[in-house]
Order: structure tokens, then C-alpha cells, then sequence
């Protein structure tokens, strides 16, 4: 693939960026409860500048504290925030890099329910998003005037601060998406009812920061031009908008899809697929002449291929650039195979927000939000490291040792390495995790890591015996409970890696996890009839809402049956018996029954070299407790990191 493309540089108004690759507008939920960003903050955001991007958006920063409605990046209604602003431009700016300040009157209507005070406002009394009992409460003109007095001074901070451009938050239904749109807007005013009325809102804004920054300074407008829901605004009515904004004075419009209707193409999961959010490009760029941004699972394929349509003129990356900050420098220099790739879990970066209230990092770079406290610093005193295991984390943890000058050699039993993601990866739509083992390989490769691929060790091994250091990361194996008939069934491993094991047409998934959803899709993707049965009262209970709210579509578009609420009883050569919750019993017939009851910690053998090396042996990953990719990759790196 030929990338030359992305490398050219490209204005927007009078600035020019050095290449085509922009970071995506994603919040580190960092700041500080006096409109502060923190050190932490900064240090990401260099770090990506370093790695070659040409533009850098940041997360939303907010006009006011009390409009402070979401995660936390900083408000600007005081003067003090200037200078760990300016210390961020120029830490940016000194890779050649630009830096844009998104700016934000608030999430409205979307302000998450464990992180507003009040009622949120919004353009009309509207239900709250998160909280249907919850009315938002319809700013008053006044107020409208004063948000716009807001918008200058909050601009003219950040224009002495030293941005080089600033973008207006107007995205995925958000507090100015409720005002430009029918489906949220009901005001009677001068600000609701006809197109150019429900326009007032964000051409005052455009306008409130252009008299306040000045005729030079770019000023990028984000708008979702599809909403994807019943009632939500489509692609057609949203090119007259983008037409007024351009005559509003925007220098630049950053354009993709949703809404908080339909979360998914938020943090669009792997389901989406790739460059999921393109389609809106064509039209727009017949609507308008100012430059076009776009974002949406963009891989740097799928990029070079979009800078080269004319449809666009930036790609926006987020989670990949999250994954890997260097990925504008590596493809610059030819090693594409060197690129980490983001996995489109959703798990360590918005999940850590919404879910735990810390701020972000990433499944397969934990250093991420972490960029100045995981050093990883050459040794002076080099070790022999045995890792045994050639999953995630084991792979993560014989990287991080090689990287720190040790000597590894990584064991794995099987002939290939990946552990679970072998079976995870086999899905279409889980490209990317197939190509996560595949750096890994190149990574271990480059380091010179000794891998033993076909070789189990034991703790009697004289491997280990001489080893300066031990490293377990064993991973788990199908949970099997006692169920009758279970001994005739596939386990869920196999089912991924072994499809042809699937007999005849109809196939009956015993639980309901990720795993097993993953694998009933792509079963009835492949034409067959599928049923999955779940005791609990959903199915990927431990899987993001972001995510499922992609999947569980995506099921009952191919015709997956999904029964919860069904206790397996018996599993017979023609079917299950199962019991729904009032004690009713079921027939479910199947040609091939897949047991996916969980998993289990395969923790044998790390008791047993525990027990006999207890202080050199480090257990990580499922032998330990089973989890997430993520939780495996950030032990396996602490537990080399932790070796000195």
C-alpha cells in the first residue's frame, strides 16, 4: 500500500498541517476541579505529537464549570488556566505539529447520570438521555447571550494560550447538535422551528469566536451528518447545514456519524467494521468547498484510500492513535508491521471513564495516560527471563522484558502463538485482534526473543531452574460443569478454530458470553441456524454496552435465536433440555450443541512452579484470574517492567 498521500501537508484557512493524520477529539477525563488540565494530559498529547501526527484535536474542553457536564478536560472561564495550556501547545508544537482546542457549551441532554448535579439544560424540555424521568431544563435567551459572551472570552484564553485553531463541539447529539435538530429542538423562539432558526445557535458561536480570535485563526465546526435513529437527522437534511456554516465562517468541517440514540457509532466497536463512517463524505463534499475531516475505525488502508477519493481531506484517528502514537512516524519509514494496532474494544479507554471514573488508557498499550511514569529504562544487570505462555499477556510481558535489555525465551505449547486471541481472532469482524498477534510476532521477532513454540515445560523443568525470572501466563480453558450429555458437546475454543466441527444446520450455543456470541454470529454469518442459551437475563453481560449495543443488533439481524432466562438441564444427542425461570421446561432442538459455559484460571501448572520458585515466579493474566485482553497485556508489562 502506497501511504505517500497521507504525508502531504494540507491548509485549512491560513494554516497549514504537515500531513493528513489529525488525533480524533477524545477527553482523557484528566482535568483538575479548577479547570486545570493535569501533567499527565500533557505528556499524552505530546507523545503523539512526537510520533509524527499532523494535528492534534483535544478532548472537549468546556466554557464553564456548571456546563462541565461530562468528562473532565478542563473549563475556561478563568485566566488561570493559561499556562499549562501554553506549556501543552508548545510541548505539541515543537514536533511540527498543530494543536486544536475543541471547545464545548456542554453534553446537554447527554450528560452522563453519574456525572451531573442538576438537571442538564438543553435547547428544550427534553428527557435526559441516561435518565428518562429526568427533564432537562430549555435555556432561556438570556441565557443563549450569555453562552455566546462565553464562547469569546473562552476562545481568546485559548487563542493567547497558543492553539493554532479551534473546533466547536457540535457533535452526536450534544448541547449545540439540540439546537440544530428538529428531534431535540421544540423551542417557539428565534432559536427553534424553521432550518435557519435552529441554525442561530452554532452560526452565533462561529461567530461569537471569530470576533474574538480574529480573521486568522482556523475555526473547525464537528458535526454528525447521519444520527442513525427514527427521528434523528439524515445525511440530506444535513448538507443545508453544512452549507450555512460555511457561509458562518467555519474554515473546516469535521464530519461522521450518531448519536447517543445509537452509542455504537460513538466509540464504534469492531462490529462497524472498517471506515464505517466515510459513507457521509461524497455528498458533503459537493455541498461545500471548505476542507473536509473525517473519522470512524479508519485504518491507515482505509485512509490512504479516502485522501485519495478527494472525498476528504484529513483522517482522524483516536483509539488508534491511543494504541499506537507512533504510527504516522512508522508508516513514513516503511514498517507498517510495526504499527500496534487498536482492537475496538472500547474497554480501557471510554470504558474507564464511564464505567470506573478514571481517565483513560488503552487494552494493548497501558502506557497510554501513563506516558512519564511507564519508562520502560534499559537495564544495567540483564536477566535470564523464561516466559512460559504465548498468549497476550505473556507476549506483552517477554516484549517489555526484551525491551529492557533481558534475555527471554518465551515457551508455548501450542504451534502457534496468541492463546486465546487465536480463537477470539477468527471472526471477520475481529480483523484487528488477528493482527494484534501478528505485531506481536513481528515485535518478538525484532527483539530477538527466543520463542519455543511446540514445547511444554513442568516445574521440574531445568529451564526454570536456571532462569533468573519466571513469568506465568498460562491463560484458561473452557469452563465444563456437570451437566448431563455434556461429554457431546464442542467446546467453545473449538468452535472458533475448528468451524468444520459444526455439524448439520441448526447450532445451539450452551451460554451466552462474548465468546460465544462472537462465535454464534459468525456461525449464522456463515448460513446456518443458531440459537444461544443464557441462564442469565442477558447475554455478553460482561461485555462494553457500547459494543453490544453493535452486537446484539447484528445477532438478530442473522437470525440468531437468544434465550435468556434458560437453565441448561440436559444436553442430548438431538438437542438441550433447558428450564426458563417460572420451572418451565423447553426443547431445544440442534444438530451440534457448543458448550460455552465461561472459562477457568488453567492454573496448574503456575501453582506448581509458584510453589517450587515462589520468589523469582510472577503469575499474570487468566492463570491468574480470568479477564480481558487488556487486564493480561497490562500484567504481563508490569511484571517485566517490575524486574530490575
Amino acid at each position: 500500500m502506497n501511504y505517500e498521500k497521507l504525508f502531504t501537508p494540507f491548509k485549512i484557512g491560513k494554516m497549514e498541517v504537515k500531513n493528513r493524520i489529525v488525533m480524533s477529539p477524545m477527553g482523557l477525563n484528566a482535568g483538575h476541579l479548577d479547570g486545570t488540565i493535569d501533567k499527565d494530559e500533557i505528556d499524552y498529547w505530546e507523545e503523539r505529537a512526537r510520533g509524527g501526527t499532523g494535528m492534534i484535536i483535544t478532548g472537549c474542553m468546556f466554557l464553564t464549570k456548571e456546563l462541565a457536564q461530562g468528562s473532565l478536560e478542563g473549563y475556561l472561564d478563568q485566566t488561570h488556566v493559561v499556562p499549562p495550556l501554553t506549556t501543552l501547545c508548545e510541548s505539541v508544537q515543537r514536533y511540527g505539529a498543530k494543536i486544536c482546542a475543541q471547545l464545548s457549551c456542554g453534553t446537554g441532554k447527554n450528560a452522563f447520570a453519574n456525572m451531573y448535579g442538576d438537571p442538564p439544560v438543553s435547547a428544550s424540555a427534553i428527557p435526559s438521555m441516561f435518565n428518562p424521568d429526568l427533564i432537562c431544563r430549555a435555556l432561556t435567551v438570556e441565557e443563549i447571550q450569555q453562552i455566546m459572551k462565553q464562547f469569546a472570552f473562552s476562545s481568546k484564553l485559548l487563542k493567547d494560550a497558543g492553539f493554532d485553531a479551534i473546533e466547536v463541539h457540535a457533535h452526536a447529539g450534544y448541547l449545540v447538535d439540540q439546537f440544530m435538530s428538529a428531534v431535540w429542538n421544540k423551542r417557539e423562539d428565534e432559536y427553534g422551528g424553521t432550518l435557519e432558526n435552529r441554525m442561530r445557535f452554532p452560526v452565533e458561536i462561529v461567530q461569537s469566536i471569530r470576533g474574538a480570535v480574529g480573521p486568522d485563526m482556523p475555526i473547525l465546526f464537528r458535526i454528525a451528518c447521519k444520527h442513525h435513529f427514527e427521528g434523528g437527522r439524515t445525511l440530506e437534511e444535513s448538507l443545508p447545514m453544512l452549507k450555512l456554516l460555511e457561509e458562518a465562517g467555519a474554515d473546516a468541517l469535521d464530519i461522521d456519524s450518531g448519536s447517543y440514540e445509537n452509542i455504537d457509532y460513538i466509540f464504534p466497536p469492531a462490529y462497524l467494521g472498517d471506515a464505517c463512517m466515510q459513507d457521509v463524505c461524497e455528498g458533503a463534499r459537493k455541498a461545500v468547498k471548505i476542507p473536509l475531516l473525517n473519522a470512524g475505525n479508519h485504518t491507515p488502508e482505509t485512509a490512504a484510500k479516502l485522501i485519495e477519493s478527494g472525498n476528504a481531506d484529513f483522517v482522524l484517528m483516536g483509539r488508534p492513535l491511543i494504541a499506537e502514537p507512533h504510527l504516522a512516524n512508522k508508516l513514513m519509514a516503511g514498517k507498517r508491521d510495526e504499527v500496534r494496532p487498536c482492537i475496538r474494544c472500547n474497554e480501557d479507554c471510554i470504558g474507564r471513564i464511564i464505567a470506573r471514573l478514571t481517565k483513560i488508557s488503552c487494552s494493548v498499550n497501558p502506557a497510554a495516560g501513563f506516558e512519564n511514569r511507564f519508562v520502560l529504562r534499559k537495564t544495567e544487570h540483564p536477566k535470564h527471563i523464561a516466559v512460559i505462555g504465548g498468549g497476550p499477556g505473556g507476549m506483552e510481558a517477554a516484549r517489555t522484558a526484551a525491551l529492557m535489555g533481558h534475555k527471554v525465551t518465551l515457551y508455548e505449547k501450542d504451534g502457534r502463538l496468541g492463546g486465546q486471541l487465536k480463537s477470539a481472532a477468527t471472526p471477520p469482524f475481529k480483523s484487528q485482534l488477528r493482527e494484534l498477534v501478528a505485531w506481536y510476532q513481528r515485535q518478538l521477532e525484532l527483539l530477538g526473543v527466543n520463542v519455543r513454540l511446540n514445547t511444554e515445560l513442568n516445574a521440574d523443568s531445568p529451564e526454570l531452574k536456571y532462569a533468573d525470572r519466571i513469568i506465568v501466563a498460562t491463560g484458561a480453558v473452557p469452563l465444563t460443569p456437570k451437566i448431563p450429555g455434556i461429554e457431546n458437546t464442542v467446546d467453545i475454543l473449538t468452535a472458533h478454530i475448528k468451524p468444520e466441527k459444526l455439524k448439520g444446520e441448526k447450532i445451539v450455543y450452551c451460554g451466552g458470553g462474548l465468546s460465544a456470541c462472537d462465535s454464534a454470529l459468525e456461525t449464522a454469518m456463515n448460513g446456518k441456524k443458531v440459537a444461544i442459551l443464557e441462564m442469565l437475563d442477558e447475554v455478553a453481560v460482561n461485555d462494553h454496552f457500547i459494543n453490544k449495543a453493535a452486537l446484539i443488533p447484528m445477532l438478530v439481524k442473522n437470525g440468531v435465536e437468544i434465550y435468556t432466562g434458560h437453565k441448561v438441564l440436559e444436553i442430548k444427542a438431538d438437542g438441550v433440555k433447558a428450564q426458563k425461570k417460572d420451572g418451565t421446561e423447553v426443547f431445544i432442538p440442534a444438530d451440534t450443541v457448543v458448550s460455552s459455559f465461561g472459562m477457568r484460571p488453567n492454573d496448574m501448572l503456575a501453582k506448581a512452579v509458584d510453589a517450587k520458585y515462589h520468589l523469582k515466579t510472577r503469575v499474570v493474566g487468566d492463570s491468574l484470574k480470568v479477564g480481558k485482553v487488556g487486564g493480561a497485556v497490562r500484567e504481563g508489562m508490569f511484571a517485566a517492567m517490575a524486574i530490575e
